[in-house]
């Protein structure tokens, strides 16, 4: 049999060990500790492990080189990766969003299968390994060499360490530096799926307070909207995070200037919510502005609002124009904030970048340039939106990665 080496331990990693591990020997090497570090913390700890949309919907939520992924999303689908979990014993359950989870909320349920069936297909863990060097001679690797300079030789390597993001759980970009050297370009990583950095100043003031059942745009400088959806965030003492700030976030990682345009009453056209707030004001008539917006908004939102629409907080609503009014519905469905940047790349879920795909078979995921070496997982220049998508990318990869190792 031929011997593999996986080189990291995330799940792409895992998968490529355990379907290579069906016909070959297979090393899996972990500079960490343990496997699945960074899984370990994924979906707040407890592991959004896949989606259950169609497989044909995934697509639209794969901002990055989409159709790159067509050969391993349908090899290993997300119904193949609840089967498998199902087959080691974690039962899974279906959240908003379609979300796949363990039904104990547990990620460490999901890597203890993993662990079980690495055991299981004899696949050799070396952890706490780091690799110094890829011996690699007329564009084949003949060896790895580990940091107490001990030489491991191999037939098929995998190189599935990840991107930069969340370096504490070891995404160092090391893999990306061992592939340069092997002559893959690289495009420039960038943080994806990372809270945005907002430059209004009273956005402090804000701190802590969650938006539900809202419109969610982002606009850029030629006022094309490059992002749109529903759901909810949260606002922060540096700007906003939260299912769909982090979302939008993929497509402001791209350069220029960018505004966020927040529809507060999506559920209401202008015309309603004008009645809405013509009600409002019936009920609160002999109040001041200020004091009339308690049943609308949250209340940490009314003074921001107040500020914003230029009314005299102290007005009288029976004084209040039609014209204030109009455009108090234009500030409660454009509420508009400016984007400063984002947060660095070690804060992002996910990195944005890495491998150039056209140096990759996307049939095998085998490497154009060195004969023996296949990429999985984040180190590839393929990423997702929130929801399960790019981890169900990094085991759809590594399977493929795994099962078609020894492919020519």
């Amino acid at each position: 049999m031929a011997k593999v080496i996986v080189i990291g331990g995330g799940p792409a990693g895992m998968m490529a060990a355990i379907t290579a591990a069906k016909k070959h020997d297979v090393i899996l090497i972990e500079k960490n500790e343990k496997l699945g570090k960074k899984l370990f913390i994924t979906g707040k700890g407890r592991c959004n492990i896949t989606n259950a949309k169609d497989i044909s919907d995934f697509f639209d939520y794969i901002p990055s080189n989409p159709y790159f992924l067509y050969s391993s999303l349908y090899s290993f689908t997300n119904e193949d990766t609840i089967e498998f979990f199902n087959k080691l014993g974690v039962k899974l359950k279906i959240e908003r969003g379609d979300r796949v989870f363990p039904e104990s909320n547990k990620s460490s349920d999901i890597i203890n299968a993993f662990n079980n069936a690495i055991n299981k297909n004899n696949v050799k863990v070396l952890l706490n390994t780091k690799i110094k060097e890829i011996i690699e001679e007329n564009k084949v690797i003949k060896a790895v060499k580990l940091q107490d300079n001990s030489i491991l030789k191999g037939d098929y390597f995998i190189i599935c360490t990840g991107g930069l993001s969340y370096p504490k759980t070891g995404s160092t970009g090391d893999g990306l530096i061992f592939a340069k050297k092997l002559g893959h370009n690289i495009i420039l990583p960038r943080p994806s799926l990372v809270p945005i950095v907002i430059e209004e100043e009273w956005i402090k003031e804000l701190q802590g307070l969650s938006l539900k059942n809202i419109e969610f745009n982002v606009k850029n400088e030629k006022n094309i909207t490059v992002f749109n959806d529903f759901g909810e965030m949260i606002f922060t003492h540096f700007g906003i995070s939260g299912p769909l700030a982090l979302s939008a976030s993929r497509m402001i990682c791209e350069n220029g200037k960018f505004k966020v345009i927040i529809n507060l009453k999506p559920a209401l056209n202008s015309e309603e919510l004008d009645k809405r707030v013509q009600n409002d004001f019936s009920k609160y008539i002999n109040k001041s502005f200020k004091n009339s917006l308690n049943d609308l908004l949250p209340q940490k939102l009314i003074p921001i609002i107040v500020k914003l629409s230029n009314i005299n907080p102290d007005k009288k609503i029976n004084l209040i124009t039609k014209s204030e009014r109009k455009a108090l519905v234009n500030l409660l469905q454009n509420f508009t904030l400016t984007v400063k940047g984002l947060r660095p790349i070690e804060e992002a879920i996910i990195t944005c970048g890495g491998i150039d795909t056209k140096e990759i078979n996307s049939s095998n995921m085998k490497s154009k340039i060195i004969k023996n070496l296949s990429f999985a997982g984040e180190i590839i220049d393929v990423d997702a939106y929130t929801g399960g998508f790019n981890i169900q990318i990094a085991l759809s990869t590594g399977y493929l990665a795994g099962k078609k190792v020894d492919e020519i």
